[in-house]
């Protein structure tokens, strides 16, 4: 069983190294280090903790709130920084699942072996 542990430690390095996943981890840090995109997300964080306390409570969140997150929400997404994580999001989620379908081909394939291997 140690050996698909390996591979599987292997293939974490391989993906790592790819452009897509170097991609979104630059558009990560830059988004990390952007203080209005930083301090954008905090504000959301604060209006959502808002938002959750009042549904825990049983209430409705207000129309504030609601307007409030709304225009935070649109505000963030119209961000350069926000938009290139967005993007480069996708496109290492592409390869993951690309990567996701090969597993799976390789278990149907592998399920449909005679071969059986001790773990």
């Amino acid at each position: 069983m140690s050996e698909i542990y390996d591979m599987a430690k292997q293939l974490g390095g391989a993906l790592a190294r790819t452009d897509e996943y170097q991609a979104l981890k630059r558009a990560s840090e830059a988004a990390e280090e952007d203080r209005d995109l930083v301090t954008l997300r905090n504000r959301l964080n604060s209006i959502e903790a808002e938002i959750e306390a009042n549904l825990r409570a049983g209430k409705e969140p207000s129309q504030d709130q609601k307007e409030r997150y709304s225009e935070a929400a649109q505000e963030l997404q119209a961000m350069p920084a926000f938009q290139k994580v967005v993007a480069a999001q996708s496109n290492f989620e592409k390869v993951m699942h690309k990567v996701n379908q090969t597993v799976a081909q390789g278990i149907e394939e592998g399920a449909q072996s005679r071969i059986i291997i001790s773990s």
